[in-house]
């Protein structure tokens, strides 16, 4: 150790003369190769540097520097050496004895494998030759099997069997293209197998594009057979509801009725079956392409290529042609969709795959979306009914053929729901042109039926028969023949409309066909009549007929009910709760009234006689005056006439009519200006007229059956007869009687009785009589009884007037009354002068609301009246005159609306007085504007509660019902701001001023009384300050 170290001196004493960089490169190979690192990148540095010399030296240096320490390690284990020296040598010499053992060994096996190798060398070239052979027959038996499967490809591809040629190519392709010994053979294989599937493909999409040709001309057939069945299947169905109807009616079941409709149903069912089998068509081409290109590897392409094609076949199949009207295309255009979908259900059940269910559902919501705009556009053009009950019938035939199929079709029958109010109007207006023609050939006749047919086609089909009799033939109808065809048109429209409304998704629709019966009778038919009384009756016999007629309509309308129930399939009990009064009474009115008011003018002709009445005659008629005998025959002519064609309940009241007329009509000839004086003699005769009246009312016993009905004739006459019989009493006064004047006279005016019991006159009240009985005797009970009553009555008159009078202010000599009806202002003051004969008398006139009225009177109206300001004196006589000229309180004449003040005027705006101070001076108002001036005497001023109010000398605005705008003049001041108002509104009980950003609202009740200018409401304060000092 001491040596080394002495040499590593030396060796760092002989590199300190060398460079700095040289030491340290020694340095660092040093403990590199001391520390065993890798010496790589110090060899590649010394050469990328130039100079491999110096590491080759340094490399020389360390050895030199190590042989010290080498030949020390020799020292140390010199002894060891020597021994294993020593063993090698002995073990040279085994190896040697060994070598000779085996070369002789060697020898010995030579000697004996010779022959075996030669054999074995035999061998092996036997067993190539064997083996070549048998690879040349793999190859041969190889090269046959795919020659045999090119042959059979072969043959399958010139008949068509192109699913085996491609299994072929597919054994070809996985089993023997690998083995196949020649190269040749392959490459043929190789290229021709690529063509044969390209030629296969081809084939299959030609003969898949025809099919998709045939498909869709057997897709409309499958549509029409499908929609077909649909209608079969309605058809049985309906036939079916007809027989349940007709079991119904008749109130006839037995238990072999109910096992026909079983046995019907079994039947139906299987011809049902029966028929879903000629639905079958022919799917084997699509199936045998769809697999075909399953084998060949295109499945997805396929069945792209396959959805692709029938989405464009759907959108072609959506083309309306603009050649062809929609009304003869429509069964093509829904019978092709429907085939389409028909098939596709078939396709998506048996197709594996081919199509999905979200694929077909997505063509059908196209096609549905793409059908609703088509219909919508159709019927938005289409201005015949007829034409759309034909489409629409035959898209809900359309939608249950589908349906079966499971597409769903409630946006169609909910487009077909939508256009019902479109439908029933083109409905109605086909039925109003068939009604106004059917009436328009009334000939005002009655019908004549010669055959039974006619009948049971006429009256029974429509049940406005009055007996379940059949009559004898010829049977003359007590209707026209406008009737039943009024009938048909009816019943026509009811099952027109409930075939639209059925198998519209709708199952209970009785109440909309119901809806538009009720349209169809009550404007159409009703209207209809109207128009033709009023323009078309001339004459009685016209009007009888007429109103016969409606009387026989009155009975068919149940009949129209029950039927719209019947074929809506509701109960007849839901449909008897539901019915309303009868649709025709403005038509079944307004034929009574144009007949009565023929017969009263028949009648007034007639009344014309009794002109000929000696109305002071000095002996009573026994048999009646002229002209009550000529209206009793007229009346037995019409009712012997009337009875064979009109109900009961028409005649009669159009009797009560007539008699109450003729009692009215006697009643006047008594109070005529014509007739001066009437003596007892004449009323008996008159009280002769009414009993014979009465006579011919008690003799229609056979025409009226109830008792109550000859009671009404009679009480027809009531004004007559109980006037008659108060002039004949021998106390007249007893009138004047409550409960005898409810009893027996309440059918009489206070006013008729004043004025003809002041005409009656006894023989002794005439000029002579009075001179010649002077001081006789006194007047008779009975005169004395009715001169009491005549004084009675005025009395009561004048009493009843002041009690009537809506105001009166019994400390001013003023009479407020009301303003409406009134005559010319000018006349009554004339005549109120001249009536107390003081030429000088004035009168001063105002008109202003009525009071005291609720705020809710005060904003529904103008409530005016006229005020007559006159001498308190006068006061009884101006109210005596009014009763005596009979004019009515409400016949004094209003003042014109220039007249009126601005606070009237306000109230004319439905705006209350009290947003105007007192003081107006005057205003201006244009009337179609509604620009306005109001006027004050100066500026203003005014507190109300916590506002200050201050109204200029002049304000303006525009007015109209209820708002003022623009409102110029007015303020208010709100905490320490005056902020203009610009706009007032009334409404409800709420009065809104606003002041542009902002409103306020009070109640109305604030503004029933105007505000005086300085103390605004509170007055009273003031005035008693005032005083004070």
């Amino acid at each position: 150790m001491h040596s080394m170290r002495s040499r590593r001196k030396g060796a760092a004493t002989a590199v300190d003369g060398r460079d700095s960089g040289e030491k340290s490169e020694q340095l660092l190979l040093s403990s590199a190769i001391c520390n065993g690192e890798d010496l790589g990148p110090f060899v590649r540095k010394a050469f990328a540097s130039g100079r491999p010399e110096t590491l080759l030296q340094l490399l020389r240096f360390f050895g030199r520097s190590k042989e010290s320490e080498i030949e020390e390690v020799c020292k140390a284990h010199y002894q060891d050496f020597i021994l294993a020296v020593d063993d090698l040598r002995s073990l040279l010499s085994d190896v040697d004895s060994l070598k000779s053992s085996l070369s002789d060994f060697n020898s010995r096996l030579q000697s004996v494998a010779g022959p075996l190798l030669s054999s074995l060398d035999s061998f092996v070239e036997a067993q190539n030759v064997s083996n070549n052979v048998d690879t040349a027959l793999q190859s041969v038996t190889t090269c046959i099997k795919v020659i045999e499967l090119c042959s059979r490809a072969n043959h399958h591809l010139s008949n068509g069997s192109f699913y085996m040629a491609l299994k072929c190519l597919d054994s070809i392709e996985n089993e023997f293209f690998d083995k196949t010994p020649s190269s040749t053979l392959k490459r043929m294989l190789g290229r021709k197998i690529p063509e044969i599937r390209s030629h296969i493909e081809r084939k299959i999409i030609k003969e898949f594009s025809n099919w998709l040709v045939e498909i869709r001309a057997v897709s409309r057939n499958l549509g029409q057979l499908a929609i077909g069945e649909a209608s079969a299947a309605r058809q049985r169905e309906e036939d079916l509801r007809i027989k349940q109807r007709q079991s119904e009616e008749q109130s006839r079941f037995s238990s072999r009725d109910f096992v026909y409709a079983l046995q019907e149903d079994d039947d139906e069912n299987d011809g049902f079956k029966g028929n879903i089998r000629l639905l079958d068509f022919d799917l084997a081409p699509l199936f045998r392409a769809y697999h075909i290109h399953q084998t060949l590897a295109l499945e997805d392409q396929f069945k792209q290529y396959y959805f692709e094609n029938r989405k464009l076949q759907l959108a072609s199949d959506f083309q309306v042609s603009s050649m062809t009207p929609f009304l003869e295309s429509h069964q093509a255009f829904f019978a092709q969709i429907a085939g389409f979908f028909i098939v596709e259900n078939r396709v998506l059940r048996t197709g594996g795959g081919l199509i999905s269910k979200m694929e077909v559902e997505n063509l059908w919501e196209t096609a549905v979306t793409k059908m609703c705009s088509v219909l919508e556009d159709q019927f938005s053009r289409m201005q015949t009914a007829n034409h759309l009950l034909l489409i629409k019938d035959y898209v809900s035939l359309f939608g249950v053929a589908l349906r079966r199929f499971g597409y769903p079709v409630d946006s169609l029958l909910y487009v077909l729901s939508k256009h019902r109010d479109k439908y029933h109007e083109l409905l109605l207006s086909d039925c109003r042109k068939k009604i106004a023609e059917a009436l328009a050939a009334d000939k005002f006749e009655q019908m004549l039926m010669r055959k039974e047919y006619e009948y049971s086609m006429n009256v029974l089909a429509f049940h406005i028969q009055t007996s379940d009799i059949v009559p004898a033939f010829p049977y003359v109808a007590p209707f026209s023949s406008t009737v039943p065809d009024c009938c048909r048109i009816v019943r026509s429209f009811i099952e027109d409309s409930v075939s639209f409304m059925s198998y519209c998704g709708q199952l209970d629709f009785y109440d909309v066909v119901k809806k538009y019966l009720d349209q169809l009778l009550s404007e159409v038919l009703d209207g209809a009549l109207l128009k033709l009384i009023n323009s078309s009756v001339h004459g009685v016999s016209q009007a009888m007929q007429v109103a016969a007629n409606i009387a026989v309509l009155e009975r068919a309308c149940d009949f129209f009910f029950r039927h719209a129930a019947l074929l809506s399939g509701i109960p007849l009990r839901t449909a008897e709760r539901s019915r309303r009064q009868f649709p025709l009474n403005k038509a079944r009115d307004a034929a009574g009234d144009i007949l009565s008011g023929m017969l009263k003018i028949k009648v007034d002709g007639l009344m014309t006689l009794i002109e000929n009445v000696n109305w002071i005659t000095d002996e009573p008629s026994q048999a009646g005056n002229e002209y009550v005998n000529e209206i009793i025959i007229y009346l037995e002519t019409l009712v012997s006439t009337a009875q064979q064609i009109l109900p009961t309940q028409v005649l009669k009241r159009v009797l009560q009519d007539v008699l109450s007329h003729i009692s009215m009509k006697i009643v006047e000839a008594l109070l005529s200006d014509s007739v001066k004086r009437i003596n007892a003699n004449s009323i008996m005769g008159i009280d002769v007229d009414i009993q014979l009246l009465e006579s011919f009312a008690d003799n229609l016993a056979s025409v009226f059956s109830e008792e109550g009905d000859k009671i009404q004739l009679k009480n027809a006459l009531a004004e007559s007869r109980q006037l008659i019989n108060l002039l004949l009493s021998n106390h007249p006064e007893n009138f004047m009687n409550p409960v005898i004047r409810e009893r027996s006279y309440n059918a009489l005016d206070y006013k008729k009785v004043v004025k003809i019991s002041e005409k009656l006159r006894d023989p002794s009240d005439s000029l002579f009589g009075s001179f010649g009985n002077r001081g006789a005797k006194p007047k008779n009970p009975k005169k004395k009884s009715l001169d009491a009553l005549i004084k009675r009555l005025k009395d009561y008159f004048i009493a009843n007037l002041f009690a009537s009078l809506p105001y009166k202010n019994e400390n001013v000599s003023s009479l407020c009354l009301p303003a409406h009806n009134s005559t010319r202002l000018d006349s009554v003051f004339g005549a109120l002068a001249e009536a107390k004969q003081q030429p000088n008398l004035t009168f001063s006139l105002e008109k202003s609301p009525i009071f005291p009225l609720s705020p809710s009177q005060q904003r529904s109206q103008l409530n005016q009246v006229i005020t007559l300001r006159f001498p308190m004196a006068f006061q009884t006589g101006i109210l005596l005159f009014l009763t005596l000229i009979s004019l009515p309180a409400s016949s004094l004449a209003v003042a014109d609306d220039e007249r009126l003040s601005a606070y009237q005027a306000l109230q004319l705006y439905d705006f209350p007085v009290g947003i105007l101070p007192i003081g107006v001076t005057g205003y201006e108002l244009n009337r179609e504007t509604g620009e306005f001036s109001a006027y004050l005497s100066g500026t203003c001023n005014f507190p109300i509660d916590s506002y200050q109010l201050s109204y200029k000398s002049t304000i303006q605005g525009v007015i109209s019902q209820g708002r003022i705008t623009n409102l110029k003049g007015v303020s208010v001041k709100v905490l320490f701001f005056w902020l203009n108002i610009v706009e007032v509104i009334h409404a409800d009980d709420q009065m809104e001023f606003s002041v542009g950003l902002a409103s306020a609202n009070f109640p109305i009740d604030n503004f029933y009384e105007s505000p005086q200018c300085g103390c605004g409401f509170d007055c009273n304060h003031l005035n008693a300050s005032l005083s004070s000092i």
